[in-house]
């Protein structure tokens, strides 16, 4: 580690300096640097060039743990701790989440729903629950809101829509796209918080006329939806808060080819058994 060392820094500091302060040899250090590799660090160099592509597409969020199963999945037989190491050494840091702020507006006269959920976010197929609630990112430009409908099965996003404006019509049109997506039958359970894009008539009208059993979280209790709001963290964390973002629009595009090129058919989630949602889904159905 002390030559690596030295051989990594040589460019900024003299090769004679750093040997004496590091108390080494510089015939020492000539000669591991003329040495050739060993098998294993041959290897090592294959590994992290695989840990590097797919740590860039991940957009810096993979861990070790879902960076070694997406080693593992592609065929190659490297160690958990072995990955750890490569991606310690190589300084390839996943992004640390930041806390959520979230807000609802509760204040309304229209009649909520039971919770029928109960912060039971299991399901044992496709389009048994499912979570929705509304988020917001910051522009230049100003405010934009984000409506998602989760599958509480597979953590797949199953409808989503963007405005910015935040009215009725933004949770519906998730909503509608989700009930497009999925058509699915009834007594399925939609399980939201208590906003008012949520108890609103319209949109309860089209829940009751698809079978879909409406649940609402308690009052002011954030746990209540707690998978989908897990899902804006990550979000967040993996995509916007990294960016600085300009215009609506180009936040837009970013959380479509998120949303839709990488977390539904890409993106590794640990409960999932390290499989994306689209992934879970598939395993299940051969299963069934």
């Amino acid at each position: 580690m002390t030559f690596g060392f030295i051989k990594a820094e040589k460019a900024s500091f003299p090769i004679a300096r750093m040997c004496r302060v590091l108390a080494v040899s510089q015939s020492g250090f000539f000669a591991w640097k003329d040495r050739p590799a060993s098998e294993r660090q041959r290897q090592d160099m294959v590994y992290l060039a695989h840990i590097r592509t797919a740590f860039s597409l991940s957009n810096g969020t993979y861990g070790s743990p879902r960076m070694h199963r997406e080693l593992v999945d592609d065929g190659h037989g490297i160690g958990r701790h072995r990955t750890a190491r490569l991606m310690r050494d190589n300084k390839l840091v996943a992004r640390q989440k930041r806390r959520f702020k979230r807000t609802t507006d509760s204040a309304h006269a229209w009649p909520v729903a039971p919770n029928l959920v109960a912060q039971d976010f299991t399901a044992d197929a496709p389009n048994r629950k499912w979570g929705a609630d509304i988020s917001y990112i910051w522009t230049t430009q100003g405010w934009l809101y984000l409506a998602v409908i989760l599958d509480l099965f597979s953590r797949r996003v199953v409808g989503w829509a963007i405005s910015d404006r935040l009215k009725h019509d933004l949770a519906m049109e998730a909503l509608r796209r989700a009930i497009a997506n999925r058509a699915p039958s009834r007594g399925l359970v939609h399980h939201s918080d208590r906003g008012s894009q949520y108890c609103s008539v319209d949109y309860q009208a089209v829940l009751r006329k698809r079978g879909i059993l409406i649940s609402m979280s308690g009052k002011g209790n954030c746990y209540d939806n707690a998978m989908v709001e897990t899902l804006f963290k990550t979000i967040k964390s993996e995509l916007i808060w990294p960016v600085a973002w300009q215009t609506r629009q180009q936040a837009e595009n970013a959380i479509a080819r998120y949303i839709d090129g990488f977390y539904n058919p890409v993106r590794r989630h640990s409960a999932l058994g390290f499989q994306s949602p689209i992934a879970f889904e598939r395993e299940a159905q051969k299963v069934s």
